[in-house]
């Protein structure tokens, strides 16, 4: 039976009044796994206030305990990561050593957040004039909107956001995305069993109409969102014309230049585990390759039987290394989007649209897909698809394959496969990818850097992760003093003033 969830607000989940559900599907097998409450207007609404009557004493709570918290939010990680595991599988689709690594990069965010004494500290200078000391302080502002996507239910809820905001002494109400709440609805409730008081963290899930409460709300001082470009920019306009402070990771078409002296099997799997990994449904997947046209007719053919070689199944069968889409929607658009590369002029040499997992007929399976000879102004190899899609570019040299990338108005990420520490170095200062990887199909950096999108992959004040989401979720407050002396000091303590005027 599918399960009915409930927001959680004010530390405990609360039975949903609204007269409205969404369903979400385990896409291994397309049946419907829970029931989703669109939320109404005034249950967003107390778990806008809720997080509000939490933040002055959580506020004021020592920084080292609020990190004290997080440490033991990070061992019930530990504790339940094959459960966690498990619940990323079944309600995203992705294969278990990919739902794994996505609850360990919630873990990561989380130590990250742990490291709040440290990296919440501000600065200070001794006699900035005679007699005058001035300190820099970092200080929480208030309550923090989190609007997550659907692709990473841990990572990017618990991870990105919600850990480092609650650090540094803020609240937050966490928009999870309806079709995989379940994640972050679960590991709310591990944050109230780690000690976090009621109010601090609250998960809602709800439709467009109350996430414009969220971006329009006086009480709210912040938004964090990732998904695509065209909402990333609603939020970020609408929310800043409000006066808040905004980050909005978006949509991407991540390109990777390969050279003809990079070596063409361990580059093929480079490509193929970029490309492929988790359905593709990641905005730092490589969807497109630019290739030499001296090796591209090699790399291609490679990459085709690295690719067949990929087990498609269900996402937690541990044999499986490519699992479905997360909807049948998206599975449709996807197939729309092949159609299209195809009336395009784009050739199609590995077809992945007929795909079928025995006993998993209802699933929303695609089979890995290549296109080659994709030349610029195609739609398919310009703008993003989100699916288990490659395209390969075919070009003449360095220089146009950098030039070529450079095009694409999207840059999260970027890569160069190659030998040469000249073009290795050529490309990470010239390419305007914001993560760059010399031989690394995926340069996302670990937690401690920042998730550093480009041009319309990025809109807001600062990155997510690093010293970055530290700025983002705390203010400066700079405090000037000054001391007079002993004697005048005493002077004035002593007056006989009668108090005549």
């Amino acid at each position: 039976m599918p399960q009915t969830l409930q927001p959680f607000i004010n530390g405990q989940y609360a039975p949903s009044k609204t007269e409205h559900w969404a369903n979400a599907y385990n896409p291994s097998t397309g049946e419907v796994a829970a029931r989703v409450p669109c939320c109404t207007k005034d249950e967003v609404e107390s778990a806008i206030q809720a997080a509000k009557a939490a933040f002055p004493a959580w506020a004021a709570t020592p920084v080292i305990k609020r990190a004290q918290v997080l440490a033991r939010v990070r061992d019930l990680i530990d504790a339940h990561m094959d459960e966690l595991t498990r619940l990323v599988a079944e309600e995203n689709g992705k294969v278990w050593d990919e739902a794994q690594g996505d609850v360990l990069k919630a873990k990561e965010g989380t130590e990250l957040a742990i490291s709040a004494p440290s990296l919440m500290m501000g600065e200070s200078l001794m006699n900035t004039s005679t007699g005058y000391d001035t300190v820099l302080y970092r200080e929480p502002l208030g309550v923090f909107a989190g609007i997550a996507p659907f692709n990473f239910p841990a990572m990017i809820p618990m991870g990105w956001m919600a850990p480092i905001c609650i650090a540094c002494g803020n609240t937050m109400v966490l928009k999870a995305a309806s079709p995989t709440p379940r994640t972050a609805l679960r590991m709310a409730q591990l944050y109230a069993e780690a000690g976090l008081p009621a109010g601090v963290l609250n998960v809602v899930t709800c439709t467009r109409n109350e996430v414009d409460t969220l971006l329009k709300h006086p009480d709210i001082k912040g938004i964090s969102f990732v998904g695509s470009t065209k909402v990333g920019l609603h939020i970020y306009s609408v929310a800043a014309a409000a006066g808040k402070r905004v980050q909005a990771l978006c949509e991407a078409k991540n390109h990777a230049l390969v050279l003809e002296d990079a070596p063409i099997a361990r580059t093929a799997a480079g490509i193929v585990n970029a490309a492929f990994g988790c359905a593709g449904e990641r905005c730092m997947a490589l969807p497109v390759a630019v290739v030499l046209e001296s090796v591209a007719d090699e790399l291609a053919a490679a990459i085709v039987e690295q690719a067949k070689r990929l087990r498609v199944g269900p996402a937690y069968e541990k044999t499986s290394r490519l699992g479905p889409v997360y909807s049948a929607a998206h599975k449709e658009y996807v197939l729309k989007r092949i159609e299209q590369g195809i009336a395009e002029g784009a050739r199609l040499i590995l077809d992945g649209r007929g795909c079928v997992v025995p006993g998993y007929e209802n699933g929303f399976y695609l089979g890995p897909t290549i296109f080659d000879h994709v030349r610029p102004g195609m739609e398919t190899g310009d703008s993003e698809i989100f699916g288990p899609v490659l395209c390969l570019k075919r070009v003449a040299n360095f220089e146009e394959g950098l030039a070529l990338m450079n095009q694409n108005p999207f840059a999260n990420g970027s890569v160069i496969f190659t030998q040469s520490g000249y073009y290795a170095r050529e490309f990470a200062r010239r390419t305007d990818g914001g993560m760059v990887g010399v031989n690394v199909g995926i340069p996302v950096p670990v937690g401690v850097f920042p998730f550093a999108g480009h041009k319309r992959s990025f809109f807001g004040d600062a990155h997510c992760l690093g010293k970055d989401a530290y700025r983002f979720y705390t203010e400066s407050k700079v405090v000037t003093s000054h001391w007079f002396d002993e004697e005048e000091g005493r002077r004035k303590t002593t007056s006989t003033w009668d108090g005549t005027i």
